[in-house]
């Protein structure tokens, strides 16, 4: 994002090779990993067509919720502040895509500012679209704050909002947002044939899109994680070693905070390492930090990061069918260190 903003005259130079442009807009496909795509660009062959600036790292956590507050602030996990998809906030374990705003002030919880903000300060005229539900919701308002806020209802006003933000003049930000490809991940698995179907939809949708762009505007395509299919899942509900001294459990099951009891941290780390083994990459906190797992982290951010971190390897997943029995039963999972999960494309179409 902030490579688009300054391709229409606002920041500095753009580290991604956007040519200048009078309007731009940002389309992200929620799971549209790079190596799936390239897997199955027989679905997709418009967006196989466009120039590729990518594949992008998406950063750690690979998940949702810390992939759009990296995207709206330029800024990685450590100096936001959303670590994960659930995280510990004063005590409390925040759920970022549910959580209520009497939980935690949105602004609070993500306090820099966001690139629409930015644009919005600078006179360009933002637009977000995105389902009519998120409208005012706790996650919009800590990462999608500033601009005109679209909702739309299916693929058809989503392209409709994009394409008439566009073509209005003036120097114009628009940002989209598609759902459902994870939706067909989750539930199906990343390549199943619900999978491909959605993705021929997206497909149509970005070439839609594309081609009503105005000759002084750019449309870009990418996504905020790619996926796995979660094959061998450790379940912290039924295992009592991956309970023993952890006061709370955050994150996703492809990648855990771990916070322990008051002294028992190591013995925690030892628990984790011994029953998960060579199918995830345990370490304390303060070893994920130091290896850049977050990015740099801020000092009012720190806590926020488990004591033990989890990152599965290969199909292997923490999960909680007790407690977290909608996400345990996924079939696709993301939120590792996998490059399928990491690596995200940066398509560009202009006419």
């Amino acid at each position: 994002m902030p490579s688009l903003l300054a391709a229409i005259g606002v920041g500095a130079v753009p580290a991604l090779p956007v040519e200048p442009a009078r309007a731009a807009a940002l389309l992200l496909v929620d799971g549209l990993g790079s190596e799936l795509l390239g897997e199955h660009a027989a679905d997709a062959p418009f967006l196989a067509s466009l120039p590729d600036a990518g594949p992008l790292t998406v950063g750690f956590p690979s998940s949702t919720v810390v992939s759009l507050a990296s995207l709206a602030t330029g800024l990685p996990p450590g100096s936001h502040g959303m670590v994960g998809t659930s995280f510990e906030v004063d005590g409390t374990r925040l759920d970022g895509l549910n959580w209520r705003a009497a939980d935690a002030r949105p602004e609070r919880v993500q306090p820099a500012p966001t690139v629409f903000e930015r644009a919005e300060a600078a006179g360009v005229a933002v637009t977000v679209v995105s389902k009519r539900e998120f409208r005012g919701s706790p996650l919009n308002r800590a990462v999608l704050r500033g601009g005109e806020y679209r909702g739309n209802r299916a693929i058809g006003d989503l392209a409709a909002e994009m394409i008439t933000a566009l073509t209005a003049p003036g120097r114009r930000l628009v940002y989209g947002y598609h759902a459902d490809l994870d939706t067909m991940g989750h539930v199906y698995g990343p390549g199943s044939l619900p999978w491909r179907l959605q993705l021929a939809q997206v497909d149509r949708l970005v070439a839609t899109v594309a081609n009503a762009l105005p000759a002084d505007a750019v449309l870009a395509v990418t996504g905020d994680h790619g996926m796995v299919t979660m094959d061998r899942p450790f379940d912290v509900d039924t295992v009592p070693e991956l309970r023993a001294g952890v006061r709370l459990l955050a994150g996703d099951p492809r990648s855990r905070h771990v916070y322990a009891e008051s002294g028992a941290a190591a013995s925690v780390l030892a628990a984790w390492r011994g029953v998960l083994g060579t199918s995830a990459v345990v370490v304390p906190r303060d070893q994920a930090v130091a290896e850049g797992w977050f990015g740099p982290v801020a000092a009012a951010f720190a806590g926020r990061i488990g004591d033990v971190v989890v990152a599965a390897r290969d199909g292997a997943g923490v999960i909680r069918s007790v407690a977290e029995p909608a996400i345990s039963g996924a079939v696709g999972q993301h939120g590792s260190l996998s490059a399928r999960e990491q690596l995200v494309p940066f398509l560009l179409a202009r006419i």
